[in-house]
């Protein structure tokens, strides 16, 4: 036999009701907060204009900059474009050093002799003798006066410029030589020296390197100026005191005189090239 289940009983309780839809909340229990948004711009979206009907675009964020910058201490290096006149005058000495290295010390002594300022070359070929003589750093490549060049002259180039920068290496090279040599010639002709002291064996940078260290303590702030020029001037009075090289060693005092004398000339030149530098 089938067995059917029987339909449901119909319920005499009314169904119920859906629920009502509730009501908006009305504004009116919150405060009203309008004034204090109106410093505060809406965002727009892509293609949406503003009062003026002026199309509005999102400002790109700038993207941080990942550049490698280099540290201020390569600034005391030459450079071609920077410094050139002691990129170019140090890559000459360099050049020349590195070949009398590599020389015949007799080769090399007779080429010192040939550009010597003595008194017997000034007098026949003063312009020859005096380039020459800047051709060489006595000591080396590494030698004090190599580095110091190297140093001095950058710095001081990148403040006044190189064509003035060669000028006071130049005003103190002559300078010294001359005030040095001119004496030895005068002492000769008196005859308080013997004749052999017309040749004495004289070249190098280091007259005006000096010249140069006395030009740029002009235009450094007083805590290195005065620093700088004591140990400078007490290594040359240490010269003067071991008393090896009367004469070398008294033209170094002159020079870095010369170079000091420059300071009004430097200083105008620097205060010149300040609007320059700053554009």
């Amino acid at each position: 036999m089938e067995r059917t289940a029987p339909p449901p009983a119909a319920s005499d309780a009314p169904a119920p009701e859906p629920p009502a839809p509730e009501a908006p909340v009305s504004d009116a229990c919150f405060p009203d907060v309008a004034g204090l948004l109106d410093g505060m711009p809406r965002q727009r979206e892509r293609g949406e204009t503003d009062a003026a009907g002026t199309p509005w675009t999102r400002t790109a964020t700038a993207a941080p900059d990942t550049r490698v910058r280099f540290p201020r201490l390569l600034r005391l290096l030459p450079t071609p474009t920077g410094t050139p006149f002691t990129f170019v005058y140090g890559a000459v000495l360099a050049v020349i050093s590195l070949v009398a290295a590599q020389l015949d010390p007799a080769v090399v002594h007779t080429l010192h002799q040939g550009s010597s300022t003595d008194v017997a070359h000034l007098v026949r070929t003063p312009v020859l003798v005096l380039v020459a003589s800047a051709s060489w750093i006595a000591g080396g490549i590494l030698s004090p006066y190599a580095l110091a060049l190297l140093f001095v002259l950058t710095a001081l180039e990148r403040r006044i410029g190189g064509v003035r920068t060669a000028g006071v290496f130049l005003f103190g090279h002559i300078g010294a030589t001359l005030a040095t040599e001119v004496p030895i010639g005068l002492a000769v002709v008196a005859g308080q020296l013997p004749a052999s002291s017309l040749h004495r064996l004289d070249y190098g940078v280091s007259f005006g390197v000096a010249a140069s260290l006395g030009a740029l303590a002009g235009l450094l702030g007083p805590w290195l100026r005065w620093p700088l020029l004591a140990l400078f001037g007490w290594v040359l009075v240490s010269d003067l005191i071991a008393f090896t090289d009367p004469l070398t060693d008294w033209g170094h005092p002159i020079a870095l005189t010369i170079g000091v004398a420059t300071w009004p000339l430097v200083r105008r030149r620097y205060r010149d090239r300040q609007p320059v530098a700053a554009g």
